[in-house]
């Protein structure tokens, strides 16, 4: 699927790629509600295959998928396969990852809890082969 493809399919517009080096692939993102806000809100969308680095959010976050077929990983833990729909609550300052499935598109809707407490801390990458285990 193309990223025009893409476009017709999800519900808020995919934004700007985001050039950075936390992420292992290519993502857009739409802030919907701005870095600053009391509530910033982001439409992030990972291409297949792409995910972020392990990191953590001092206020924690909350996650609404909305496309596709992705993975969230706590640090310890086994990754969990997200679908539209899902919910995922992350604890501040728990050690995470997500990202999209190796096949599929993934979207979903990033909320900062608590940005007055600081912004997310980025660690490592998830490795190849950590990534690769996963169905």
């Amino acid at each position: 699927m193309s990223t025009n493809d893409l476009s017709k399919s999800v519900i808020f517009p995919i934004g700007e790629k985001l050039e950075s080096s936390n992420f292992d692939g290519t993502v857009w993102l739409n802030m919907l509600t701005p870095f600053g806000s009391a509530l910033p809100i982001g439409n992030v969308t990972f291409e297949p295959g792409c995910r972020n680095s392990w990191h953590t959010h001092t206020g924690g976050q909350i996650l609404l998928v909305t496309g596709g077929r992705g993975y969230y990983q706590e640090w310890g833990k086994p990754a969990q396969e997200l679908h539209p729909g899902d919910v995922v609550t992350i604890p501040a300052d728990v050690k995470h990852w997500h990202g999209a499935a190796r096949d599929s598109w993934f979207v979903h809707l990033a909320i900062e809890v608590h940005p007055e407490k600081g912004p997310a801390t980025w660690l490592e990458p998830v490795s190849e082969d950590d990534y690769n285990t996963l169905k």
